[in-house]
Formats: structure tokens, C-alpha cells, sequence
């Protein structure tokens, strides 16, 4: 298990990352893209399957030279490098880049210690890294392009999409019923003890944050149970898997990212007002959002406000429409943990 450790202070300064990070999202791929597991296959876990097929043969045909670099600091199992990932919510890849080229030297022999305390030998090209040898920190910033105008640009305005609604969960969430709260819904496996947060983790770990606090980092490359950075000196992260629509590898790519059990349970287009309603609005504009009439869009909002799901005041000559709490946890429940278990994506 994973405790980590609140502080008044901390809980005031824990924060949800702006966007998706780049470099983390690059990182997780590239576990994904080496593992060759098979489990059950889900709507979800399927597009990643399918995603893996259409990257592995360029990154073989374009990345010969670099992908086994990338291999060694990023294995798909057990320890990966630290310094891959520097920021915190970083969408900029030339920026972000620029900060793993920037890394100290002593920094990148720790880290490479760590990989060789387990993977012995090292390759004479990670031996020359750990020393900060400019030409291949040069070689390892073209590898991180190259990765990412293969596998991660094309698909990227799905990544930015997904996360951007899973972000306005977690605000609803926090303005619902504050830290607490957004800290307990941010996956199945995670207890809220006070003032312990306490997550499903491959080992026993505690993480004191003394006042630093905590950014969150959601992720759609992050698979199964979050995972923490902890640098000395710096915000510590955690960084958690997003609830993922399916069919984002295909034409059918479009739209809110409603989860798959919410459309099982409430139909999609009533699925897809409660997601809209994450932020609240009228009914002309949520009507506009999930491609309705008006009359259509105050009938699904009047179901859902009958099961208690929705509130609706009016003003004047509108109604503006928000979530109730029980909304907001079955939105929450309805990603693909909702029994509990997350699937591996097969391949």
C-alpha cells in the first residue's frame, strides 16, 4: 500500500495539473508499447491493443537506434528513470525536452545507478549519459521527439480531450465536497483515513509531503494503480488513470469522453448530459452541447432530476442545471473501475 501523509497545509495546497504532462504520457506509453501481457479485453483496453499494433511497426521502422535507449530507461516493468519526467502538467514537448537535457549530472547518475542496481550491464550509450555526455543527451532528446510525432501526436487531441473531462469531474468533485473528497474519488483502490490517503501500491511506501503538498497528474497512457514521483525539493506527484471512452483509435473518435458503463446504465445521450453538466448550464446550451433540440434536452434533464441525479433553478426565463451530489458519484463510479478491477490491455 501507498500512505501518503497530509498536513493542514498540504491538503490547502494539493492541485490537479492543467492539462495532460507530455513527458509522463510519453513515459507510460512506452511501458505500454514494450509489454506483450495478455488479459481480458475490454472496449477500452481493445483501443490500446489496436493503438500498439499501429506504433510498434514505425517505431521499428524509424526509431532502430533510439528505441533501445528508451527501452533501458523506461523498461515496462519495476524502476524508470526519474529524470524522463521533470515536469508536472507540461503539454509544451520542445519545453519539456529541454528540462530532461537540462538534468543535472548527479541527477542522471542516480537515476542510472538505480537502473543498474537491476539491469546490469548497462549499454555504453546509458553508461555515457549518466555522465552527461552532450551527444548523446542530444541523441536522447531526438529520440523523445521522434517517439512522440510517432506515437503520441497523432492520437494527441484525443489525450487532451479525455483528460480535459476527466479534469472537470475532479473540480466538480472538489468544489462538491472540497480536498477530501476529490482525494477519495480518485480511484477505487484509494481510502481517505484521515489524514492518510491510502492507495492499492506494488509495495509498502509512505510519502510524508511536510507541507509541500501534492499535484495530481491525470493521465490516459497510466494503467491500473497510480503512481508517484517523489524528488527532493520539489511538489510531490501522483499521478492517476483516467476514465477512458473507447473507439479513440478510430473515426468514431469523437465527442465528450463519456465512460462505457454510464452508457450501459443511463443510454448515452443521457450519459452524455450528465458529463455536460459536470460544469452546469442552461438548457439552449446544453441542448447545443449534445446535439438536441431544446424541448429534447429538458426532457433528459427533467429524467435525471427525477432520479435524483440533477438539480434545476430557474431564473427568470431560463433553468440552469447542475449535478447533485449523487450525480456526481455515479460519474465518478461509471469509469472502467466501476467493478473494481481494472483490465490490462491485451496484445
Amino acid at each position: 500500500m501507498l500512505r501518503i501523509h497530509f498536513t493542514g497545509e498540504d491538503l490547502a495546497r494539493t492541485r490537479i495539473a492543467s492539462g495532460p504532462d507530455v513527458l509522463w504520457e510519453a513515459l507510460l506509453s512506452i511501458h505500454m508499447v514494450q509489454d506483450r501481457s495478455t488479459g481480458q479485453v475490454s472496449p477500452a483496453s481493445a483501443d490500446f491493443v489496436r493503438w500498439r499494433r499501429a506504433v510498434r511497426p514505425r517505431i521499428t521502422a524509424q526509431l532502430q537506434e533510439q528505441a533501445p535507449l528508451l527501452g533501458e530507461l523506461a523498461p515496462p516493468v519495476g524502476y524508470s528513470a526519474d529524470f524522463l519526467t521533470p515536469t508536472a502538467g507540461s503539454g509544451d514537448m520542445e519545453a519539456a525536452v529541454d528540462a530532461v537535457l537540462s538534468t543535472p549530472r548527479l541527477h542522471l547518475q542516480r537515476d542510472i545507478g538505480r537502473l543498474a542496481a537491476v539491469r546490469r550491464p548497462l549499454s555504453g550509450r546509458l553508461a555515457l549519459l549518466s555522465e552527461g555526455d552532450p551527444r548523446t543527451l542530444g541523441f536522447l532528446g531526438h529520440a523523445l521527439h521522434s517517439y512522440h510525432r510517432i506515437a503520441l501526436a497523432p492520437y494527441w487531441h484525443h489525450v487532451q480531450e479525455q483528460i480535459a473531462a476527466d479534469r472537470a469531474v475532479r473540480v466538480a468533485a472538489l468544489a462538491e465536497g472540497g480536498t477530501e473528497r476529490l482525494l477519495a474519488g480518485l480511484h477505487p483502490g484509494a481510502r481517505w483515513e484521515p489524514p492518510v490517503l491510502v492507495l492499492a501500491y506494488p509495495r509498502s511506501q509512505d510519502l510524508y509531503l511536510e507541507g509541500r503538498g501534492l499535484i495530481l497528474v491525470p493521465s490516459f497512457f497510466c494503467w491500473g494503480m497510480p503512481i508517484t514521483l517523489r524528488e527532493p525539493g520539489t511538489t510531490p506527484v501522483l499521478v492517476y488513470p483516467i476514465a477512458r471512452r473507447s473507439g479513440w483509435t478510430g473515426e468514431e473518435a469523437r465527442g465528450t469522453a463519456v465512460p462505457d458503463p454510464l452508457v450501459a446504465l443511463l443510454g448515452r445521450t443521457r450519459a452524455q448530459v450528465l458529463y455536460e453538466l459536470t460544469h452546469g448550464c442552461g438548457t439552449r446550451e446544453l441542448a447545443r452541447r449534445i446535439g438536441v433540440s431544446d424541448a429534447s434536452a429538458s426532457q433528459h434533464a427533467t429524467a435525471l432530476r427525477q432520479a435524483g441525479l440533477v438539480i434545476s433553478r430557474r431564473s427568470g426565463n431560463s433553468v440552469h442545471h447542475s449535478l447533485t451530489g449523487l450525480g456526481l458519484d455515479l460519474l465518478l463510479a461509471g469509469g472502467p473501475w466501476a467493478t473494481g478491477r481494472a483490465p490490462r490491455p491485451a496484445g
